[in-house]
């Protein structure tokens, strides 16, 4: 297991990775903030408030994580909030299909090294729906390469400094960078995740979700893929909308639109992030 550095002599256990939905914060992932990720919206990308030790976190049951099969009771209805314009999608592709990407070499066009920006957006159905953006780096193993290897609005930025969180701008809502002249050699695919903020708590999931897209955008703001999702389930809450992944000396993109009944905690533990009893 990879040490995590702590801001306390805590360690990072069961209990507090479980609680990975509660209050959120940001800053680097540690045992102060662990247990305390799910602010209310509009207090999402705002300064994290104090954390206190003796504050009980909420909604920390291990059955939160790990009901797959059991589908999820609809939410008291409420009305949809406003509708964000989607972008032109220049070059859209299918659920399934894989597209070479502008990084290492493609063919017989070789490409430098260079950097990528992973472009998100979505409308919803019910006002309560809040989604976010999580990205894990993963080995040949399909599994992160250390537990700090994973990337959302709590840990904007990889160890090694190449793959990025930031909010987003009038086309996206939120964005993930990754400069390939930064990323560990061991990362061998990057998988994007879009999950409902509290979806267990207030019954919410993915049939409330419409219009939900990822674009990969080159150095120059051009367009290399994009995938619009056109498949929503009420039984998920956690959506792998696409993925980066090595192919030999490049690197190619794809659309997978697959979903899961798991929140943010459940995800970590499906990706290998190693936390003791």
């Amino acid at each position: 297991m990879i040490d995590i550095t702590m801001k306390s002599k805590s360690s990072m256990d069961q209990n507090s990775i479980l609680s990975i939905n509660n209050t959120r914060v940001q800053g680097a992932l540690c045992a102060r903030n662990i247990a305390s990720l799910n602010q209310p919206p509009a207090a999402r990308h705002a300064s994290a408030p104090a954390y206190s030790p003796h504050a009980r976190p909420q909604n920390t049951t291990a059955a939160h994580s790990t009901a797959v099969r059991t589908p999820v009771q609809a939410a008291t209805p409420v009305s949809a909030p406003p509708a964000r314009r989607l972008p032109v999608f220049a070059k859209p592709v299918q659920k399934g299909q894989k597209t070479p990407l502008p990084i290492g070499t493609t063919g017989q066009k070789s490409h430098s090294p260079g950097s990528l920006s992973a472009c998100f957006g979505w409308n919803t159905l019910n006002a309560q729906c809040d989604l976010d953006v999580s990205a894990f780096l993963l080995g040949a193993d399909g599994k992160v390469i250390g537990d700090s290897w994973f990337v959302f609005y709590g840990q904007t930025e990889s160890p090694d400094r190449s793959c990025r969180f930031q909010t987003g701008d009038a086309a996206d809502r939120e964005i993930i960078t990754i400069d390939f002249q930064k990323l560990h050699a061991d990362v061998k695919k990057i998988v994007f995740v879009l999950t409902i903020n509290e979806a267990f708590a207030k019954r919410l999931h993915f049939g409330m979700v419409k219009d939900a897209y990822i674009r990969i955008l080159d150095a120059q703001r051009h367009e290399c893929v994009s995938f619009q999702m056109t498949e929503y389930y009420s039984n998920v809450i956690s959506m792998m909308i696409g993925e980066i992944y090595q192919y030999g000396e490049s690197w190619k993109f794809n659309a997978v639109g697959n979903g899961v009944a798991k929140d943010l905690a459940g995800l970590c533990a499906l990706y290998g992030v190693e936390v003791s009893d």
